[in-house]
């Protein structure tokens, strides 16, 4: 049986695409999971500016550190985010601090003489995606980041809560149809790994690992699922360069 044929998106991550063979499957939410250190706002950030290139507008969801902090740690890389953004091809929203006062933007699209950071007020699951819809249809968006979908989820102190919002979060998320990656935190170490919820409800699965051989610092990616596509399931280097994360989809760790 051939496989179905899935439009696919450039990934913007060198070597990545040749793993997937021939780029993520359009529309779907891919999780990337990775323990500190170990470049996963780097991989989301280059997806994004990959896009921006491919005239595919970004949104980049931050929940933990704020936009100009982030990307004052990614200056280093190349990647001009402050002209992206005031062109309108990457925008933030600022989901970090629950208490800083909401920023008006107005009517209809937003300018793209206004350097965008958009803050909630008091961030609840509600508002935070009636948002992320507004932001999408004014801005055209077709490539969202969310990072990290962690912090939302400690928002939750109940089991049931939790779960009831990560799976209204991944449904509204889908209803946007954009391609979307989803940072989470590796809570244990790869081998006493145990599966996390949002694992099951994403259509796909980065796991970005961080080992130690003979005193070496080895880094290593992991297609562990993706839906509707052939993919490699080896685990291959990748290193942390220059221009951002690069992947040797031909090469072995051991």
């Amino acid at each position: 049986m051939s496989e179905i044929t899935v439009e696919r998106v450039n990934t913007g991550i060198k070597g990545l695409d040749e793993m997937l063979h021939g780029g993520l499957p359009k529309g779907r939410t891919i999780l990337v999971v990775g323990s500190p250190g170990s470049g996963k706002t780097t991989f989301a950030m280059q997806f994004l500016v990959g896009g921006a290139n491919l005239g595919e507008p970004g949104l980049y969801i931050t929940l933990e550190e704020k936009p100009e902090r982030m990307k004052s740690n990614l200056s280093s890389f190349g990647w001009n985010l402050d002209a992206l953004e005031h062109d309108g091809k990457i925008t933030f929203i600022d989901a970090s601090d629950l208490r800083k006062p909401s920023r008006r933007t107005g009517q209809g699209t937003i300018s793209a003489e206004d350097r965008i950071t958009l803050a909630l007020p008091e961030i609840t699951l509600g508002s935070l995606l009636r948002t992320i819809r507004r932001v999408a249809a004014e801005e055209s968006t077709q490539r969202i980041v969310v990072d990290p979908i962690t912090s939302l989820m400690l928002r939750y102190e109940e089991e049931a809560k939790r779960r009831r919002a990560l799976l209204l979060f991944f449904d509204a998320i889908a209803s946007i149809e954009c391609s979307c990656i989803m940072i989470t935190e590796l809570r244990t170490s790869v081998l006493a790994r145990r599966f996390q919820l949002e694992e099951f409800l994403s259509e796909g699965v980065i796991l970005l690992h961080t080992m130690v051989h003979d005193g070496n610092v080895i880094r290593g990616i992991q297609l562990e699922k993706m839906r509707g596509i052939a993919h490699d399931t080896q685990l291959r280097p990748y290193q942390i360069t220059q221009s951002g994360v690069e992947v040797f989809p031909k090469d072995r760790i051991f």
